[in-house]
């Protein structure tokens, strides 16, 4: 089959977390036997900063971690025709333009015998629902969620009448653990800073209790304020800036621990849905406690990582996990089986495959029914 995925960014990582999931579900499905074709715009805001932020060595990396992959940067006026001939499924990511939607949704509805369907990994339903509102979903099959609550949102303000919940996952082709990498740090945090989001939360899960604890650490990400690198080098901790998605797992291996710090509006208003560096955390070996968030939908087990409801207890338990071997190997080991088991791009693209099947037989019938009645 031919799958065909539009995304915001697909090479580029920066402040784009969806892409590393996004190059898991494709290596998957290529591994599967399938043609994959990427989209991504030329001039996405992602790809850019990268590229400004010296990244073309890092998009060449990446490029190079996915053979196989057909991976076309389009500009303005993109050829629908061409782009989805002989495509069997077609995925197309929220952070889209909304006349893009539009126009692949008309298409889909006049000439288009695939399966289409709109990805949402971000938390706009209820934060900025009048954005997604201006999105047509007309001509789509449905609404792949990455969390059941999101799912609910969208059947009840009827943005769609199916809707599936497509958790994200860690690509474990390339999380993984890496024992061989001395661990030269005590703690790591992987993540942008983002608009503020979780300015507070980080200072008072990460920086605060790192630096009370006298902790040798590094922060990656971007969008970190001048305010934010201030109190960053006043914990002793070190700012490295952008750290392109497929190096976060040296960087986990090199620490004997990292945090888990969701954004507030998953935390209050999307409740159930953890970042996707919790999968690749687990999934890399590494110790982690987080901060506050509610694994309504049982995701991970109790025991595969530590909890912390407040800045005290994330200095206890760090300095816990730290000092006791025993305990940290066992959380390891807990979440590394949780991910084997449950939470691989792998599991994601058979789950993907099921969803298609599901929507491909009623079509059928329905086309059957309409041909005979033609012949009537």
């Amino acid at each position: 089959m031919k799958c065909v995925l539009f995304c915001h960014a697909f090479t580029s990582c920066w402040n784009n977390g969806n892409a590393h999931f996004l190059r898991g579900v494709a290596r998957e499905l290529d591994a599967l036997g399938h043609d994959v074709v990427i989209y991504e715009p030329a001039d996405g805001w992602s790809r850019l900063n990268a590229l400004r932020d010296g990244g073309e060595q890092a998009l060449r990396e990446a490029d190079a971690l996915l053979p196989g992959i057909d991976i076309r940067q389009y500009q303005p006026g993109l050829n629908l025709e061409d782009a989805l001939d002989d495509a069997g499924l077609v995925i197309v990511h929220e952070w889209n333009r909304p006349d893009l939607l539009k126009a692949i949704g008309r298409h889909r509805i006049l000439s288009g015998d695939y399966t289409l369907l709109f990805h949402d990994t971000h938390h706009r339903a209820v934060t900025s629902p009048q954005e997604l509102a201006r999105f047509d979903l007309s001509g789509f099959d449905g609404v792949l969620a990455f969390g059941e609550i999101l799912r609910e949102i969208y059947l009840e303000l009827g943005w769609t009448n199916r809707a599936y919940t497509w958790h994200e996952a860690a690509d474990t082709g390339l999380y993984h653990p890496m024992p061989h990498i001395p661990r030269r740090n005590d703690v790591v945090w992987i993540g942008n800073w983002g608009d503020g989001e979780r300015a507070a939360e980080l200072i008072e899960f990460l920086i605060s209790p790192a630096s009370q604890l006298g902790l040798r650490g590094e922060i990656h990400g971007v969008r970190y304020s001048e305010a934010a690198l201030r109190v960053i080098e006043a914990a002793g901790m070190d700012y490295c800036g952008w750290l392109p998605a497929h190096r976060a797992p040296a960087a986990f291996a090199a620490a004997r621990a990292t945090v888990h710090v969701p954004r507030g509006p998953y935390v209050q208003a999307l409740p159930g849905i953890p970042t996707i560096r919790m999968f690749e955390a687990l999934a890399c070996g590494i110790p982690i406690v987080s901060a506050p968030w509610s694994d309504v939908e049982r995701l991970f087990p109790e025991n595969a990582y530590l909890r912390a409801r407040n800045g005290d207890q994330m200095r206890t338990a760090l300095k816990t996990l730290l000092h006791d071997p025993q305990l940290a190997c066992a959380t390891v080991k807990s979440g590394l089986d949780a991910i084997a088991e449950r939470h691989t791009c792998r599991h994601r693209v058979i789950q993907l495959l099921d969803i298609v099947a599901q929507i491909r037989g009623p079509r059928r019938q329905t086309a059957q029914s309409r041909r005979e009645g033609a012949l009537a």
